[in-house]
């Protein structure tokens, strides 16, 4: 199955000279969306993995399935101001500006196995933001795993030393 045919380019969103890849064609689509949570779990189910981690918000899409499928349990990762308990957080730049990701302080146990998930790898500030969040809880980033990843920004370069998946690329 082609999966990019599923996946529609928005240029100019959400601000001029980015081109957005709109994922909700392709969870529109039954098919589509299943092929695209077995070829993430193709990829990461040799590790042993405690917990999943989805990264708000399409990597709680990905991320919630994905759990189910290794028996793991699904921690989210939010935006500031969205969890009701004690919290933990992380600021990161964007490829368009700044943001904060926040996670509560005991979703992480030290030493559990933690599969990072979202939609899309740019240019890794997000995910370096997530793996940092989980690193101060003593948790170990055993994988991270992206439907989609822009290779031309290179963010692979923020994350050496990491097992990194991704299911498609895109090299402009």
């Amino acid at each position: 199955m082609d999966l990019k045919s599923y996946i529609r380019e928005v240029p100019d969103y959400p601000k001029p000279g980015i081109l957005f890849y709109d994922i909700t064609t392709l969870l529109s689509n039954a098919d589509a969306f299943r092929e695209s949570v077995d070829r993430m779990y193709e990829l990461v189910k040799d590790y042993r993995i405690d917990k999943v981690v989805g990264i708000e918000s399409r990597g709680y899409i990905f991320g919630a399935p994905l759990a189910l499928k290794l028996n793991a349990s699904f921690v989210p990762i939010r935006k500031p101001g969205k969890l009701p308990s004690k919290i933990i957080s992380e600021s990161y730049s964007l490829e368009y500006g700044t943001s904060t990701l926040e996670m509560h302080e005991d979703a992480i146990k030290a030493g559990e196995n933690v599969l990072l998930v979202d939609d899309l790898f740019a240019t890794g500030g997000t995910t370096v933001a997530a793996k940092t969040l989980v690193e101060k809880l003593k948790g170990n980033v055993a994988a991270i795993v992206y439907l989609i990843e822009l290779d031309f920004l290179n963010g692979r370069k923020k994350l050496e030393g990491y097992n990194v998946h991704s299911v498609l690329h895109y090299d402009k």
